[in-house]
Formats: C-alpha cells, sequence, structure tokens
C-alpha cells in the first residue's frame, strides 16, 4: 500500500478514486506517565513516554486507515492527513484520513 501527503504520486497515474478512508484511535493517558511528565515539566525536556504514546496511535490509525482502503480495493491513499480530538480530559483521538485511489 503506498500511502503519500501528496494529491499524486510522482511516476504514477491514479486509474480509479475509491473516496475518503479514515483510521482512528482512542487513547488514554496512564497515570504513571503523568507523575513522570509533571516532573520533566520542572526540569524541561522531552516526555518521551507521550511521544511513544502518539507514535503508536499514529502507526495504529495509518493501519486501519490501510486496511479500510485494501478492503475498497484500492493500492494507494494520497491526500493523508492527520486530526487529533480531546475525547475527555485524559484521553485523545487521533485520525488518519485520505483518498484510496487504484494508481498503475
Amino acid at each position: 500500500m503506498i500511502v503519500v501527503t501528496t494529491p499524486d504520486i510522482p511516476g504514477r497515474k491514479v486509474k480509479k478514486v475509491i473516496g475518503l478512508v479514515r483510521g482512528n484511535t482512542i487513547r488514554a493517558r496512564h497515570v504513571g506517565n503523568d507523575i513522570v511528565a509533571a516532573l520533566k515539566n520542572l526540569v524541561g525536556g522531552e516526555i518521551s513516554e507521550y511521544t511513544k504514546l502518539m507514535g503508536e496511535s499514529r502507526e495504529q490509525a495509518i493501519d486501519r486507515m490501510c486496511e479500510e482502503a485494501e478492503r475498497l480495493g484500492a493500492n494507494a491513499v494520497i491526500n493523508v492527513r492527520f486530526s487529533t480530538s480531546m475525547v475527555m480530559s485524559a484521553a485523545a483521538e487521533l485520525l488518519a484520513y485520505g483518498t484510496a485511489v487504484v494508481v498503475e
């Protein structure tokens, strides 16, 4: 599966546009990570626990988007975008979406 953020794929021609596909995940923070984050907030620096959590969330959302595209018969997803929203105080949704296409 080819996944790109651009509206086309260099060297490939879009033969068929299938339509919108998406994948999402909702993740909650872990209390232990919140304590570590609060301590790191005092001294500064990257909060690697949250970086890892968001990275895993992005990968899961992309995987789910690609699974939907494959079910519809696509071999590529173009114009991929990400969106996040807070569902509740300790949980956030990460959404990946794009246009499923067949390319040659």
